[in-house]
C-alpha cells in the first residue's frame, strides 16, 4: 500500500519498473519505427489519461514520413493496462512488450512484432537517473526499448508500407499534470553501418510545484557504451532554439558526449498532446520533425568511441 501511494506521485524506487502503471493523470507511450534504407519513419503515440473525476480516456495517434501524414483520436472507452505492460485503448490500439497494433481506419493502420529487443538494462534507475525516485516531478521519462527488429507492415493513405527489418524504439512518459509548459525531445536510429546505435533525449521547463528549472535527460547507446546524462543532477549543456538541438557533457566515467540536431528545413508534423483533466487534446502542441539530421560523438580521453549521423532523426519542440 505504501509503495502504491508512493508510485501515484509518479516516482519509482531503485530497481523499480517504470513501465508499470502509476495511476497518475497521464501515462504516455511512444514507439518510433525507422526503416533507414527506405527513408521511412512511422511514429505511434498512445496515452491513458484520467479526467478530474478519475475516469480513464485514451489517446492514439499515427504519423508517417514521407508524405506528412498524421492522425490522432481521443477514445472515450476505458483504457486497460496490466502490470506486464500490455495495454488496449478501445479498438484503436493494442500493444505489449513484443507487439503494437493500431487501427484508426482503413487508411491508417499498423501491425508489427518487436523481435530481438534491446531493452534498458537492469540498473537501479532508468532514463532519469536518481530523479526517477523523486516524488511529484512535473514530468517523468524512460526509454525502455532502445532497439528491436521489426516484422510487419503499415497502411497509410492507401499505401502499403513493408516494415520488415526496420528498427524500433519505445519510451514512456507520465505525469500528474500533463505536459510541461515547454519541452524538447528527440530520438534517432539510422546511423549508417551501426544499425543498433540509438540516441534519445527529453527535457523542458520542469520541477516540483512552482519550482521550475531547465531539465534534460540524454541517453546514447553506441560504440559499446550506454551513457546517460541528466541535468540538473549532472553537468549537461543544453541549447534548444531556432538554430537546433544541442547538448554536450561528460559522464562520471569520463565519456564526453556531443549531440547536435537540425530540422534542415523539413516541415514538422503537428501532433496533439492530451489535456487529461479536460478530457481533450491540445491540437498541434508538439511540432515534431520526423526526418531531421542528428550528429552524435562519444569520446574518452581524446579517443573517439563513436561518431555518426542520422538523416531520419525525430526532433521536437512543444508548448502548451
Amino acid at each position: 500500500m505504501l509503495l502504491e501511494t508512493y508510485r501515484r506521485t509518479g516516482a519509482d524506487p531503485p530497481f523499480g519498473d517504470p513501465r508499470r502503471p502509476h495511476g497518475v493523470a497521464m501515462e504516455g507511450w511512444f514507439w518510433r519505427i525507422t526503416a533507414a534504407e527506405r527513408g521511412v519513419v512511422l511514429v505511434v503515440l498512445a496515452g491513458i489519461n484520467r479526467d478530474r473525476a478519475g475516469r480513464a480516456w485514451g489517446t492514439v495517434g499515427l504519423a508517417a514520413h514521407p508524405g506528412g501524414f498524421s492522425r490522432a483520436i481521443a477514445v472515450d472507452d476505458a483504457a486497460a493496462v496490466d502490470g506486464a505492460g500490455a495495454m488496449r485503448i478501445g479498438s484503436a490500439l493494442r500493444a505489449d512488450a513484443r507487439s503494437v497494433a493500431v487501427d484508426l481506419g482503413a487508411d491508417a493502420r499498423l501491425e508489427i512484432a518487436l523481435e530481438a529487443p534491446g531493452r534498458w538494462p537492469r540498473r537501479a534507475f532508468g532514463g532519469l537517473g536518481m530523479a526517477q525516485a523523486i516524488p511529484g516531478l512535473s514530468q517523468y521519462w524512460h526509454p525502455w526499448l532502445l532497439r528491436a527488429r521489426v516484422r510487419g507492415s503499415a497502411t497509410v493513405q492507401g499505401r502499403e508500407i513493408a516494415l520488415d527489418g526496420a528498427v524500433a524504439y519505445a519510451e514512456k512518459n507520465w505525469s500528474n499534470g500533463g505536459f510541461p509548459e515547454t519541452w524538447w525531445w528527440g530520438q534517432a536510429h539510422g546511423f549508417g553501418d551501426d544499425g543498433d546505435a540509438c540516441v534519445a533525449f527529453a527535457g523542458g521547463r520542469a520541477g516540483i510545484g512552482a519550482l521550475r528549472t531547465t531539465a534534460t535527460a540524454l541517453v546514447v547507446s553506441a560504440g559499446g557504451e550506454l551513457v546517460r546524462l541528466v541535468r540538473p543532477l549532472q553537468p549537461l549543456r543544453v541549447g534548444v532554439d531556432e538554430r537546433g538541438w544541442r547538448f554536450s557533457g561528460r559522464t562520471p566515467g569520463g565519456v564526453s558526449v556531443e549531440v547536435e540536431g537540425h530540422a534542415n528545413g523539413t516541415p514538422p508534423h503537428l501532433l496533439p498532446v492530451p489535456d487529461p483533466a479536460a478530457r481533450r487534446h491540445r491540437e498541434g502542441a508538439a511540432a515534431q520533425h520526423l526526418a531531421g539530421e542528428l550528429h552524435v560523438a562519444l569520446r574518452r580521453r581524446g579517443r573517439t568511441l563513436f561518431r555518426g549521423t542520422s538523416a531520419l532523426a525525430g526532433l521536437e519542440r512543444g508548448s502548451t
